[in-house]
């Protein structure tokens, strides 16, 4: 054992001696994503070794009455941190096929904990039971769809045996907003998925308002040499700004008697694998019953599929709705296209056509596609010489 630490000891100092001002630009970007991997590795191996550690309760030796309290004391972690440690590693301990994966370094922990998610006890047989199909439908996506397809697993999951699934429901919500001893005011709480998106999509919608006017701002002042360390708010400094706007646009609400804005609701219908999907515009996952309060105050769009990457048919919605064409590229997509691997959501991306217009592109599904506003406008700052062709489209 002191000659494994050793090694991995002189492997870190080895590490510490490398100069990255003497690397190319190829050998820094190969040599930082071959350490995350390795970090997976690590981790999962730290995992396997403190899951022993737990399981013969090495930690009790000194008196300590939990694990994690042992832990948190010599490592000098906090609680939050060593209870995670410690749940992480009893969990992977009951899921082989996943730490075999992981130990290739063809899943990170991120996936794995995913997978850790999807492995909850009331379901734990029939994740046990499909635990190698869950591995092999996650590894080629990107984590935010694989997020999404694995949170429809554990819904069918449930279901399969006849069971409810929990902590998805309005009862499980609690806010508490309090003021501390020095009168700031503290806001700690859960909402529903349904709710919690409505208050989130409205305080990133005026965070970007936000952040537009300090943009210009600057821009005013420095020009072209603007920099992000000049903007006179953090993110997080906006998002509490955006907080207290919201406050005051509803007691500007009230006063005027405005009309509220209606959620807008997605059921996705045609493929076998798209039967069940009910979600919000932004794709949070919700379940079909979860919309039911909201079918008189909220707007139902219907989404009919007849390929994972065409729209065939969008319904109109009540109240206005407009720009199916528009919607049916946003449900498709879900998010910026970018090779980059730009994770904007759908709804706040411009819909750019893949040939450009001025060359002859047509306004088409098949043309269009998500670009977020600043890839959207560094494309057409530097377009590509040669547009990549639009799949055929027999809807045009």
């Amino acid at each position: 054992m002191t000659a494994v630490l050793s090694q991995l000891s002189e492997a870190v100092d080895a590490l510490v001696a490398v100069d990255p001002n003497g690397l190319t630009d190829a050998g820094l970007h190969e040599l930082v994503v071959e350490l995350v991997d390795l970090e997976s590795r690590f981790a999962l191996q730290r995992a396997r070794l403190l899951a022993a550690w737990d399981g013969r309760k090495v930690w009790a030796d000194d008196g300590s009455k939990a694990g994690w309290g042992r832990l948190a004391r010599e490592c000098h972690l906090s609680e939050q941190t060593a209870k995670h440690e410690m749940s992480a590693a009893r969990q992977l301990a009951s899921m082989p096929n996943t730490v075999s994966v992981v130990e290739a370094g063809k899943l990170s922990m991120c996936q794995a904990r995913l997978l850790r998610w999807a492995n909850q006890p009331a379901i734990a047989e029939v994740f046990a039971a499909q635990e190698r199909f869950l591995i092999d439908m996650i590894q080629g996506m990107r984590l935010p769809d694989a997020k999404r397809a694995v949170d429809y697993w554990i819904t069918g999951a449930y279901e399969s045996l006849g069971l409810t699934r929990p902590h998805r429901s309005r009862e499980g919500r609690h806010m508490q907003v309090v003021r501390t001893f020095y009168d700031h005011v503290d806001v700690k709480g859960r909402l529903d998925p349904l709710a919690g998106t409505e208050v989130l999509t409205e305080l990133h919608r005026i965070e970007r308002d936000l952040f537009e006017a300090d943009w210009a701002a600057i821009r005013a002042e420095h020009g072209k040499d603007a920099l992000p360390s000049q903007l006179p708010r953090t993110s997080g400094q906006r998002m509490a700004d955006a907080l207290q706007l919201m406050a005051r646009n509803s007691a500007a609400y009230r006063e005027g008697q405005h009309r509220q804005p209606r959620p807008l609701i997605n059921i996705h219908a045609g493929m076998g694998t798209f039967a069940r999907m009910c979600e919000l515009a932004d794709g949070t996952v919700i379940s079909p019953e979860q919309a039911v309060p909201y079918l008189l105050e909220g707007d139902i769009e219907r989404i009919v599929f007849d390929s994972p990457s065409r729209v065939i048919d969008v319904g109109v919605r009540e109240r206005f709705f407009t720009g199916a064409l528009r919607r049916a590229i946003q449900v498709r997509d879900r998010h910026c296209q970018d090779p980059s691997g730009c994770d904007v959501p759908a709804e706040d991306c411009d819909i750019d056509h893949k040939i450009p217009y001025s060359q002859g592109g047509e306004t088409t599904q098949a043309n269009g596609e998500c670009k977020c506003h600043t890839h959207n406008l560094r494309r057409n700052n530097h377009p590509d010489p040669e547009p990549p062709q639009p799949e055929p489209d027999d809807t045009s």
